[in-house]
């Protein structure tokens, strides 16, 4: 049986261990028959170490979305692997401790001004460093957390997710007439590295599977990679600046 990502070649940003989302992500895709490479910021030995437990060992590009080298160069580190790419995820997101449980009204315009631009603005700064690489028929997912409402300690990192959303919407006017396609996965709390790192997480994280009609396991990232990957192939042709919930159902439900 052919996979729904049979010959599709992607990009795939953020993965830091093997419970970050983007390492389920890149797992499915392969699965369904793409070929990955990934990005990695930081401790690249570690991420390149997690790139070998993929079913097929991936290679992986330094990829800092502060870096305009990085960037503007991002494409012919790309083809050193692949000859195109048909999709890209974002699933990068950072804010300086002041910005995250640390009290809204104290953060000061610098920290947030670096939440703002690795946690938002980069879903622009990835799609045109990888716009080169990007035919007809192309999608773009990033990866959210539902920022309609003012999440207890999430504070200026929901601020630069509701801007998040705003560009996707954005992009999606702008690249639409090249083919390309930009949505969101907005998904319920995964217990990722970077979960641990939300002060609060663990209260929200107990009370998610409660309130979810169709429940919640915080340990499972499979649901929300199987919904990237939907995004990423060929069956949802005329969807963009859409931003789809795997949450298993607790933003229909209120609080």
């Amino acid at each position: 049986m052919t996979g729904l990502l049979e010959g599709k070649r992607l990009l795939i940003t953020g993965v830091i261990t093997d419970a970050s989302i983007a390492f389920h992500v890149a797992k499915a895709a392969q699965e369904q028959g793409a070929e990955v490479v990934l990005t990695g910021f930081g401790r690249m030995s570690l991420v390149q170490r997690i790139a070998t437990r993929l079913p097929k060992p991936a290679p992986v590009i330094e990829l800092d979305v502060q870096n305009d080298e990085q960037l503007a160069g991002l494409a012919d580190a790309v083809r050193e692997h692949v000859d195109g790419l048909d999709g890209v995820v974002h699933a990068i997101g950072f804010a300086p401790q002041s910005c995250l449980g640390a009290p809204f009204l104290d953060a000061p315009w610098k920290d947030v001004a670096v939440a703002l631009e690795v946690s938002a603005y980069s879903l622009k700064s990835l799609a045109v460093a990888t716009l080169p690489l990007l035919s007809p028929g192309s999608s773009i997912v990033g990866l959210d957390f539902d920022a309609r409402v003012a999440w207890p300690a999430y504070n200026w990192m929901g601020v630069a997710k509701a801007a998040f959303e705003s560009a996707n919407r954005y992009l999606a006017r702008e690249l639409g007439p090249k083919g390309v396609r930009v949505n969101l996965v907005a998904a319920g709390p995964v217990r990722t590295m970077a979960a641990k790192s939300i002060p609060g997480f663990k209260e929200l994280e107990d009370a998610w599977g409660e309130r979810a009609p169709l429940g919640w396991d915080v340990n499972d990232a499979t649901p929300v990679a199987k919904s990237v990957c939907a995004l990423l192939s060929d069956w949802l042709p005329a969807t963009t600046g859409s931003m789809v919930w795997v949450d298993g159902g607790v933003h229909a439900t209120g609080m």
